[in-house]
């Protein structure tokens, strides 16, 4: 979901496990030349959402690394699958609410320039919980620890899994 530290927590685990990391938005705005809220006002979502597919396409035939992407992504079926199939896949889960609370300043996400960002959001959380669900190997509580521990979450659940080493304390 938009907020829920997609990108920071990525950033951190790339970091940490001293590989890329790539943010699937940055990518398409480089790339469409234009902030994704612009794209959308003038071409749609619908168009967004098709170069978002080829993007997602590409960054998961990829060299190893950490991807974040945009909350949206998981709409297309397509792109579930490539994640599913290609990535390790951790779906950072948070409420509505707490979405909310993080994001009441951010005016530049394009789905929640609304009159009312909370009943967005649930919207939203509804629609897309069942295809983060789906799409994931590994559900993550990110409702209120900071980015450090959400970061130790997933290092803990890739060592269990063997895909890192374990860390030294």
């Amino acid at each position: 979901m938009p907020g829920s530290g997609k990108s920071t927590v990525g950033r951190q685990l790339a970091r940490h496990l001293r590989i890329d990391f790539v943010d699937s938005d940055a990518v398409l705005e480089q790339r469409l030349g234009m902030p994704i809220r612009d794209w959308f006002e003038q071409h749609g979502e619908e168009s967004f959402r098709d170069h978002e597919q080829a993007v997602i396409d590409e960054l998961t035939q990829g060299t190893a690394g950490v991807l974040a992407t945009g909350g949206g992504a998981v709409l297309r079926p397509s792109n579930r699958n490539a994640l599913h199939s290609r990535c390790h896949v951790f779906y950072l889960r948070a409420s509505p609410e707490d979405l909310a609370r993080r994001l009441r300043h951010d005016a530049q996400r394009p789905l929640l320039q609304v009159a009312d960002p909370l009943a967005r959001l649930r919207a939203l959380y509804r629609e897309r919980d069942p295809l983060y669900r789906r799409t994931a190997h590994y559900v993550i509580e990110a409702a209120r620890p900071s980015v450090q521990a959400l970061t130790n979450m997933v290092l803990m659940q890739l060592e269990l899994a063997g895909l890192v080493p374990p860390t030294r304390a």
